[in-house]
């Protein structure tokens, strides 16, 4: 992979501005005269129709449609395509891509982010007053459905062809259904830590934090409870 190659930034990139931190990030290119249609079939957004320099978000799920990871796709030239996922979840979506690589003329390379990074204090700040979730704290590989993260809409194509894992997806688009739980903000205390019970007004349990920064929280909230805020980009 050419270490020059950036990754667009906010103009290009839906929801995108000071809660993505570009050196906390693993970087996949994939390259070859099949990426554009070998992608297309394999993540949740609609790669065929992705210009040259643009940018979109996507999922990238499990057969059975839980999240495998959150990333950006940029189509760098005609054949490449550049796409970058919270630092130390690279190696897991390359296992996936490749996966289901079977007699494609395409080339996956990572580039993974220094040992260690993470996003800045600054950063995460920003993420979680905009309610944008984070690998590995309000997205876990293998068990989180894209459903309640909040951001569906903008990481999946609901009018391209067929992908793995898009019956999960598709099945609850098409009914209407809400999600177990989904991604709120709510305001902390100063002791507040990841991993603590959020209650409602009347002291019951609805949620859990899962990211605090300064007095702003993101939590997973039970679907009946009107605890906490949604996301702006939330629909």
């Amino acid at each position: 992979m050419d270490s020059d190659e950036q990754i667009p930034r906010a103009s290009t990139v839906p929801c995108t501005g000071g809660h993505i931190d570009d050196s906390a990030r693993d970087r996949i290119a994939v390259s070859g005269p099949d990426a554009r249609s070998y992608l297309h079939s394999q993540v949740a957004q609609d790669v065929e129709s992705l210009e040259v320099g643009e940018t979109r978000w996507t999922f990238v799920l499990e057969p059975n449609g839980k999240v495998v990871a959150l990333a950006r796709i940029t189509r760098s030239a005609d054949d490449r395509f550049l796409i970058d996922t919270d630092a130390g979840f690279g190696r897991v979506l390359v296992d996936r891509l490749a996966r289901f690589k079977i007699r494609v003329d395409a080339q996956i390379e990572l580039e993974s982010a220094a040992s260690g990074s993470e996003p800045s204090p600054s950063t995460e700040a920003a993420r979680v007053a905009i309610g944008w979730p984070r690998m590995g704290t309000e997205i876990i590989p293998g068990e989180t459905i894209p459903g309640i993260t909040g951001v569906t809409d903008l990481a999946v194509s609901y009018t391209k062809g067929c992908y793995p894992g898009q019956e999960l997806v598709e099945r609850m688009d098409a009914r209407g259904a809400q999600p177990p739980r989904s991604l709120r903000i709510v305001d902390v205390g100063p002791d507040a830590a990841a991993g603590d019970p959020v209650l409602d007004s009347e002291g019951q349990q609805v949620g859990e934090l899962t990211t605090v920064a300064g007095s702003t929280a993101l939590a997973y909230i039970t679907r009946n409870s009107d605890t906490g805020r949604p996301a702006p980009h939330t629909p």
